[in-house]
Formats: structure tokens, sequence, C-alpha cells
């Protein structure tokens, strides 16, 4: 395998996790969450996931599994595979206590307001920050799989996904940093274990890599990248157009979802 493939493959899963920082800066130097912004954002992230997981994944996996397996064959291991995907990330949800769960995120004001009427309860914000951590660190490790394969598959690909996945991890860096820096005081701690979390996207890379990556062929490739498909779905209904609705008017997630389609479309016709 090409040595500067998987490099850049690397890179882009590094570039994805460490948005994270990007979250902690804006909690730290915002004074109010810009709402507006993160919901269009958000939805303009799920656009991007939806569409590049039904029409660009799910057939490049099906293509490939139905080349090495044959029709049916190929289309039943391919559509399980995507529900594969999405049982494996409900699982991890299902088993991260829901006040961790990065799912839950939390505006900036709403936060300051809340952690400076308990500063004097720095053991529990402390821990709430490290256990939001772990937990965030727990859902990007198959984000990181499905940056890493992608960008192996399609670098144009790879890069459109790690944008969309960088665009998610900002709020998680906001709800990583916000309890830490409350319970401490230290920007420079809350920042750290914030970007601590974000490299679990390129360790699942780098899991996924040392792994599978000696047996990769046609249906091991398929069954991933559907699965890949699976996830980024999941993610994108169950975390990220929650959230855009929460952080702003109903119709703003939907203008960016649409946005976020388009921009897809039309970046995947470009590189044809």
């Amino acid at each position: 395998m090409d040595t500067q493939a998987i490099l850049f493959a690397f890179a882009l899963t590094l570039f994805a996790g460490l948005a994270t920082g990007i979250g902690s800066a804006m909690a730290f130097f915002a004074k109010r969450t810009n709402t507006k912004f993160l919901s269009v954002a958000l939805g303009f992230s799920a656009g991007v996931m939806i569409y590049v997981s039904f029409v660009e994944i799910f057939f490049k996996a099906k293509e490939e599994l139905i080349g090495h397996l044959g029709e049916k064959p190929g289309t039943w291991i391919t559509v399980a595979s995507f529900f594969g995907g999405m049982l494996l990330i409900a699982l991890i949800d299902k088993f991260i206590p829901q006040k961790e769960n990065p799912h839950e995120v939390n505006l900036i004001e709403n936060m300051t307001e809340e952690q400076r009427e308990q500063k004097r309860k720095e053991k529990k914000l402390m821990r709430m920050g490290l256990m939001t951590g772990l937990a965030i660190a727990i859902h990007n490790l198959p984000e990181g799989l499905a940056t890493f394969t992608a960008a192996l598959h399609d670098p144009n690909l790879g890069i459109a996904i790690a944008f969309a996945i960088a665009i998610h991890n900002i709020p998680e860096g906001i709800a990583i940093s916000v309890p830490i820096f409350y319970a401490t005081g230290s920007r420079r701690k809350a920042f750290k274990y914030s970007f601590l979390s974000g490299l679990a996207e390129p360790v699942g890379a780098l899991i996924g890599f040392l792994l599978l990556m000696p047996f990769m062929g046609p249906m091991l490739f398929g069954i991933i990248f559907a699965s890949v498909a699976g996830i980024m779905v999941f993610i994108s209904f169950d975390e990220l157009l929650p959230a855009a609705r929460e952080y702003g008017e109903h119709h703003l997630p939907v203008y960016g979802l649409f946005g976020g389609m388009l921009v897809m479309a039309l970046s995947l016709l470009l590189f044809i």
C-alpha cells in the first residue's frame, strides 16, 4: 500500500479529531455561543454525512461486495453491514451514561452560569469534564476509522468526511473544556484534555490500520465501508440534527442540511 496515501489518511483523521480544540477556544474567548452559526454548521455536517453515505459510500461498498460474492449475497452483506454499523454506534451510545454522553451538548452561557453557582464542587466538575472527554474519545474511535478508510479509497471523499466530522467535533470541545476550566481555573488544563480526546480519531485509524489492513481485500473493504455509512447516518440523525435543532430555530439546521448535501453533490460531480 502506498505510504504517502496512508500518511495522508492519518493526517486527515488528526485534523478532524483536533477540531475539538476549536471548541475549547470558542468556549474560552466567546462571550456567547453563536447559536445560529452552530445550528447551520451542524446541519451542514449532517447533510454531508448523509448524502455521502447513501450516494457514494454505500454503493461503493455494494459494488465491491457484488464483484466478490455475486449479486444477491453481495447486496445482502452490504445491507447487513450498513445496519451493523448503526448497531455498533448505538451500542456504544447505550453503555455511556447520559450525563457523560457527548450528544448532550450545553451552550457556553448555560454552562458558565451553572458552573459559577457550583464552583465549590470542583471535584464533581472535574469528573464531569473528564468523563465527557472519555465518552467523546470512545465515540471518536469509529469516526477515525471511517475517515481513514474513506481517505485510503478516495482522497477527495476522505477530505469531505474529515471536514464534516471536524465541524461536529467543535461543540464536543466545548462540552469537555468548560467544566474542566471552571473546576481548575486553568485554560491550559481544559485545552489539554480536549486535545487528548480529539486524538482518539487518529488512534481509531491506527487501530483499524494495524488490525484490519493486513487482511484487507474486496470483501473486508466492502463490509467496513458499508458499516462506515451506517455509523455516519446514525451519528447524523442521533447527534447532529437534534443538537442543531437545540441550538437554533427549526429551519436553520434544515438549510444547513440541504447546503451540506448540495456542496457534497457538487464536489463529487467536479471530481468525476
